[in-house]
């Protein structure tokens, strides 16, 4: 039970006599009818059954025998469901910053004091495989274990588990919401005591695929005017941990349903129901959530050991099969975050949230009709990076949001051109690509595949749907096969050497030279040193 292989009754109640499981069930008092049945006249032991990460019984070793301690929380919850679970809460009745700090010297890992006010520690554990598991020892929120699970955000989290007698409390019958797939407030106050809950109601019920109980999604909708003094930190954390999540278009969607968003993200709402024009097939916010789903299969379907012959689904089998051939560098891509508590993916997610932002703002109608969005990139651009500002977010990140809504339109010119003009983009054109884009480049070209699907939907053409991926396909060879060749040529001059072969003075013109040298130089119209020299003495003349 402790050693963390699974039992068969993990997750039920078993009734125990001499230590032999007589009868089972899915509560308490299941287990103990079960066992009248066949022993009647014998009182079972009524225990829960876990299966625990070897970890805690780690943990369990370290401290004495007589210190009360339960695993409490979302980790139980992660246990019951057969989930991997790196964040394990620990609550105890005194002492959480010594505890922690007693565990880590014991477990020769990182400790820190992580709110002296409530007396909390964590542990942080480095595993072998470069993952760490986040162990936190904090006291009881109120005056008892019973007390501080009632208040907590949901049910499903309001479990305690104590390790020792291998026994579960439950005072809010959490665990009966966990086999019914439904997420629960504790209390009618719950949201207004810790509005943030909102968002994590939603990003929970994603990620395990639960339902929002009707009465909770009414006290959500209640407290959503309250987001607005929480603190932008919690907000952006929530916000990103759902777009790095599971089925993050279901997430946006239910924060739009619950009135959210104008005390959240207020330049989303502007974005419904603005109609656009053929090829386009929904409005814009219907549009953007599309494109978040196709975003999320694109990725899938271009992980390492994705199984093609499951998908029924024409699009996602080609894309496999012209672009299959990236999967380890684009896994290594993903792999890279600009920031240590923030995905990479979650990073693409937003700037697809926020691609078409401006489009409401710039929407025009021609005299024949069509509906344009002259500079919306631009103008989206500006509009995101103000947000990920106002979340505190690293100048890395926000300059990489800014870059792929900035050129989110330009795979779209490239595609264009391949399919109705059979012009593919020149050695200069891809140069150009990345020189603007860097590894941007990437995430430009997976969120176009994405962007694409969700303008057409059902009308997406399989002639249109080649020629992007052929688009993909081009830029992605050169990218990761043709590097020093076409996307970072050689450096064969620099400025001094300009300036002392043609006898120039410093200035603009010398950066322009150079980069003229390198665009020609990945067009494969100069390959030495005494060619870059005589394009530079050309174009000194012109």
């Amino acid at each position: 039970m402790t050693d963390g292989i699974p039992s068969p009754y993990t997750g039920r109640w078993v009734a125990r006599v001499r230590g032999k499981i007589i009868a089972q069930g899915l509560t308490p008092d299941e287990a103990l009818r079960a066992a009248q049945q066949s022993r009647h006249k014998e009182k079972p032991e009524i225990i829960f059954m876990l299966s625990l990460p070897p970890l805690i019984q780690k943990i369990i070793n370290i401290l004495p025998a007589e210190q009360e301690i339960y695993l409490v929380g979302g980790a139980v919850r992660d246990l019951l469901l057969s989930r991997p679970s790196y964040d394990l809460d620990f609550a105890i009745p005194a002492n959480g910053i010594s505890l922690a700090r007693k565990v880590a010297n014991a477990l020769d890992a990182d400790f820190l004091p992580l709110d002296e006010e409530r007396d909390t520690g964590r542990v942080i554990v480095s595993n072998e495989d470069g993952s760490r598991t986040f162990l936190d020892f904090a006291v009881y929120r109120g005056a008892d274990l019973i007390e501080d699970l009632r208040g907590r955000d949901f049910t499903i989290n309001a479990l305690a588990f104590n390790p020792r007698e291998q026994k579960m409390i439950d005072p809010t019958e959490g665990g009966k919401d966990i086999r019914a797939k439904i997420i629960r407030a504790c209390s009618p106050t719950s949201f207004s005591d810790d509005p943030v809950r909102i968002l994590r109601a939603v990003r929970l019920a994603a990620a395990l695929e639960f339902h929002i109980d009707k009465s909770t999604r009414e006290w959500m909708k209640e407290s959503a005017s309250q987001l607005g003094r929480i603190s932008p930190e919690r907000l952006r954390d929530e916000v990103f941990k759902m777009l790095g999540g599971a089925r993050a278009n279901a997430c946006m969607r239910a924060l739009e349903m619950l009135g959210v968003f104008p005390y959240l993200m207020p330049e989303l709402s502007a974005m419904k129901g603005v109609e656009q024009s053929a090829p386009h097939v929904y409005d814009v916010w219907t549009h953007t959530l599309a494109a978040l789903d196709y975003l999320d299969q694109v990725i899938s379907g271009l992980r390492m050991g994705y199984d093609a012959d499951k998908t029924n689904d024409m699009f996602t089998g080609l894309l496999g099969l012209r672009l299959g051939r990236y999967r380890e560098q684009l896994a290594n891509h993903f792999a890279k975050r600009l920031n240590t508590d923030r995905t990479h993916r979650s990073l693409l997610f937003f700037a697809m949230l926020y691609h078409d932002v401006c489009k409401p703002e710039t929407k025009t109608v021609e005299e024949d009709g069509r509906t344009r969005f002259f500079d919306h990139d631009n103008k989206g651009a500006e509009v995101a990076a103000e947000r990920l500002r106002s979340f505190n977010m690293s100048a890395d990140e926000i300059q990489r949001v800014e870059m792929l809504i900035k050129h989110h339109m330009r795979i779209h010119f490239f595609a264009s051109r391949l399919e109705h003009d059979k012009q593919t983009p020149s050695r200069k054109a891809i140069y150009r690509f990345f020189r603007d884009c860097g590894e941007a480049g990437v995430d430009l070209i997976l969120l176009a595949l994405a962007d694409t699907r969700a303008v057409r939907a059902q009308d997406l053409t399989i002639d249109t749907w080649t020629a992007y991926l052929d688009i993909a396909r081009i830029l992605l060879e050169n990218y990761w096969e043709k590097p020093e060749e076409i996307i970072s040529p050689p450096r064969l001059l620099d400025g001094n050497v300009l300036m002392k072969e043609l006898g120039i003075t410093p200035g603009p013109v010398i950066g322009q030279l150079l980069e003229s040298i390198r665009e020609n130089q990945a067009a494969g119209k100069i390959e030495t040193r005494e060619q870059a020299l005589a394009f530079a003495r050309e174009e000194i003349q012109k």
